[in-house]
């Protein structure tokens, strides 16, 4: 099998670490066949998502759909199912435009992908590829792999697995391998223009670390870390490596960056060298501005993911554990709730790794 267009359906997440973690099984694609237009197919709850901007620029697709599965947002009691018959209409519509030879359905549970893509590779008689993950599954795919507890014992993975992980499960069917391969994201025009306005608007700037404390999102609180502690720690790091300390966050977010500022004043903190970035950013400018610290600290969140995609060092403040969200590669560190001795030296020992 050699496919040169392949239909990848997704479902599940529209946050953007949700997604960008398919990023790894998609350099394994491109490994594995160079020349293959990978085309990205989300079966989406919400229309219009923040991610489907940085998602559909991705250097890694050749384009990226979104279909959403209700006629209105989840948060509306009034939301109706679209029908299965209206799914596969918008579907085929893809279909006809991408002709592609490969249908991958990477997701494990659920029957609305299989069936959609079993529907559509009878109908335009392309193969399909699915997760075998219970059975009777297998008999919706031309190929299977083996279910998600078969595919970490192969491995040696423990479950839950990395988020990233997870995508390989179906790729095992095509002997497609991680080897360690890591999410990637690459500044947009956006984000480099921006990056090039904050050199000439700081040119003579000093190390800058981002901060992302976000976690603003419905259910997300339980992610955002303590402002007390966190406050202790940035400080403890500001006398440890001097540095202008790059708040980020979502225009929904400045509220909490405006409590962290003030905690930070009343610890003394010299706040000429604290810059707010929050509502300053779009999606498509946030990883020009990611970019241009040399260090990132973020919580479990949306922003922490765009900085390892982006190769930058990162530390993550986890809140509890939390093994399918993090990241093992040399530039990416996290620790749960540290104290800022902890913190100091986890931030020493990444920074010190770098060289």
């Amino acid at each position: 099998m050699r496919p040169h267009k392949i239909l990848m359906i997704k479902s599940h997440s529209m946050g953007i670490g949700d997604i960008l973690r398919s990023s790894a099984a998609w350099r394994a694609l491109k490994n594995q066949w160079p020349e293959v237009e990978l085309h990205l197919l989300f079966l989406s709850k919400h229309e219009k998502y923040a991610s489907e901007n940085l998602i559909r620029a991705h250097h890694l697709l050749s384009s990226a759909h979104f279909i959403t599965v209700r006629d209105k947002d989840p948060s509306v009691k009034q939301a109706k199912r679209k029908s299965f018959l209206q799914l596969f209409r918008e579907s085929s519509q893809l279909i006809q435009h991408i002709q592609p030879d490969l249908i991958i359905d990477f997701e494990p549970h659920g029957l609305k992908s299989s069936l959609l893509t079993w529907t559509l590779g009878k109908i335009y008689k392309i193969q399909t590829l699915g997760v075998g993950q219970f059975p009777g599954r297998s008999l919706f795919y031309n190929l299977a792999s083996v279910d998600f507890k078969q595919f970490a014992n192969k491995n040696s993975l423990t479950l839950p697995m990395d988020y990233s992980n997870r995508d390989f499960v179906v790729l095992d069917a095509l002997h497609i391998q991680r080897q360690n391969s890591p999410i990637e994201l690459k500044p947009g025009d956006q984000a480099i223009q921006f990056k090039n306005e904050l050199s000439l608007a700081y040119p003579q700037r000093k190390m800058w670390v981002g901060l992302n404390i976000g976690c603003a999102t419905d259910g997300a609180e339980i992610r955002r870390p303590d402002l007390q502690q966190l406050a202790l720690s940035m400080i403890e790091l500001q006398h440890a490596m001097p540095h202008t300390l790059i708040l980020t966050g979502a225009p929904f977010e400045a509220h909490i960056n405006e409590e962290f500022k003030k905690i930070l004043a009343d610890m003394h903190m010299d706040m000429q060298q604290v810059l707010d970035f929050s509502g300053k950013t779009s999606i498509e400018t946030l990883p020009g501005l990611i970019d241009s610290c040399d260090l990132f600290i973020s919580s479990d969140s949306g922003p922490y993911h765009m900085a390892v995609a982006l190769k930058k060092p990162t530390f993550a403040w986890f809140n509890f554990k939390e093994p399918a969200a993090q990241h093992q590669h040399p530039w990416v560190a996290g620790m749960v709730q540290p104290t800022p001795a902890e913190f100091i030296a986890g931030i020493q020992q990444l920074m010190s790794s770098q060289i």
